[in-house]
């Protein structure tokens, strides 16, 4: 990278909460926030926002008409967008671009508007422009009126933190000065979590810990889908507000020999890493987030690609999922929320279950895994320092 890219600010709505205080008590507790909710007769494993954060998104439905129709992907991301900019003393009207994706996007308004297309023949006026892919990134700028660019895009999983590499492509060309990042999914509808149930992922087994995310004696998938959305604020440069910054980008995409499919020792990963860490020496990184989405394929060939790119000697692990589920194309921007917090604190967050590490002193450098179906890997590299 030319020049260091500065977080400014990240706000976000997920099963941790969405006030920092209120995420990092969380996050120091072992408690899972995993439950069960019913759908279609059957209960099933999901992470879920709190009750009173929900109110929120259907008040913001009710404050404009036009909010009316939009899906819960599209409010989300406009309530932690209005956040993030407040805490990063951007206001509306600013020049800044805007980068927030989705994997799934509008699913619970597309699977209503076609479940009426099933039973009338009909489909209201609203269901295609409320539905598509760039209706999140559209209504975010809609609401904050920003004068400057507008992306959408789905990449799966790693959806949020391929935006944190477009903005740093547009930041680094001169293009723009400020971009705000992230990713937004509400995914727990019957339709999806049947999805995964056909895939044989998703988690069965009652437990203390469903989801059994960075833990390699388990003997089946355990992924759970959980609901959240998260964005950045990213400047150019050294900024006096800078939370961290980013040091190093890297991404890269598998060949794969089935759709879902990852190779066992993740080869994107080896590639996303070392292209992250090409300008930074192995020994200084103190912690990766892993990706780890509780699935046997998956939690083991990244833990082999961390093997192979920093050997026995690596840095801390952990990961979230166990906590708050999948969150899709949200979960890499939640990563980065939890380096940034583990930096902030100084104190690494473990998985209870998995083996014990010798921790380190001090946090100043984290990396950051996502990885989605296709084997599209992103890492980004975080330092404390400029």
């Amino acid at each position: 990278m030319k020049t260091k890219i500065a977080i400014t600010s990240l706000a976000s709505i997920s099963p941790l909460g969405k006030n920092p205080d209120a995420i990092w008590y969380n996050y120091l507790s072992n408690k899972t926030l995993i439950s069960t909710k019913e759908f279609n007769g059957s209960n099933q494993f999901v992470a879920t926002i709190p009750q009173e954060i929900r109110q929120e998104i259907e008040d913001l439905r009710k404050s404009e008409i036009k909010y009316k129709a939009l899906d819960e992907t599209v409010l989300l991301a406009i309530l932690v967008s209005r956040k993030a900019i407040k805490n990063a003393g951007w206001k509306n009207g600013d020049d800044f671009g805007i980068n927030i994706g989705s994997s799934r996007g509008a699913t619970q308004l597309f699977e209503k508007h076609h479940q009426e297309f099933l039973e009338t023949g009909k489909t209201a006026t609203l269901a295609s422009p409320t539905t598509t892919l760039g209706n999140i990134a559209s209504w975010v700028a809609h609401d904050l009126k920003n004068n400057g660019p507008e992306i959408s895009h789905s990449i799966t999983c790693s959806t949020a933190l391929h935006a944190v590499l477009n903005a740093v492509a547009w930041l680094q060309s001169g293009m723009a000065t400020k971009f705000l990042v992230g990713g937004s999914e509400a995914p727990l509808t019957a339709f999806t979590i049947a999805q995964m149930n056909a895939l044989k992922i998703y988690a069965k087994e009652e437990s203390e810990y469903p989801c059994r995310s960075y833990d390699f004696t388990k003997t089946k998938n355990t992924m759970v889908l959980g609901e959240g959305a998260s964005v950045a604020c990213l400047e150019i440069g050294k900024n006096p507000n800078a939370m961290a910054y980013i040091e190093g980008i890297g991404y890269a995409t598998d060949d794969i020999e089935h759709n879902i499919s990852i190779s066992d020792e993740a080869n994107c990963f080896q590639k996303s890493m070392k292209m992250a860490l090409q300008n930074t020496n192995l020994e200084d990184v103190d912690a990766i987030v892993m990706h780890m989405p509780g699935t046997l394929k998956g939690d083991t060939s990244e833990y082999k690609a961390i093997l192979k790119t920093f050997g026995e000697s690596h840095p801390m692990l952990t990961t979230n999922k166990w906590k708050v589920g999948h969150t899709f194309g949200a979960s890499g921007m939640l990563n980065l929320e939890l380096a940034l917090l583990m930096m902030q604190h100084n104190q690494f967050i473990s998985v209870p279950f998995a083996e014990k590490q010798v921790e380190r002193k001090s946090i100043k450098k984290v990396l950051i895994n996502a990885v989605g179906f296709g084997g599209n890997a992103v890492s980004i590299l975080l330092s404390k320092e400029f």
